[in-house]
């Protein structure tokens, strides 16, 4: 029985350390464009304008965030 949690808590850890990584935002905006898609599948013009806000939003906040303090 030990090694079958020791093989799934490997399985686990790896696949948090690809999904997660160092950025959690990247994978909670990732699951926030997909379901904005999938509520606006019936609805395609506003999709169109939604889902790339969505996206462009979290790629600046992603990006502000991983700027780091300055150095001057």
């Amino acid at each position: 029985m030990s090694t079958v949690r020791r093989a799934l808590t490997v399985f686990g850890k790896f696949w948090w350390e690809f999904l997660v990584g160092d950025t959690p935002e990247l994978l909670v905006a990732t699951a926030a464009v997909i379901g904005a898609a999938l509520a606006l599948r019936h609805h395609p013009t506003l999709g169109f304008v939604v889902v790339p806000v969505i996206t462009a939003l979290a790629l600046v906040l992603s990006t502000y965030r991983g700027r780091g303090p300055r150095s001057e």
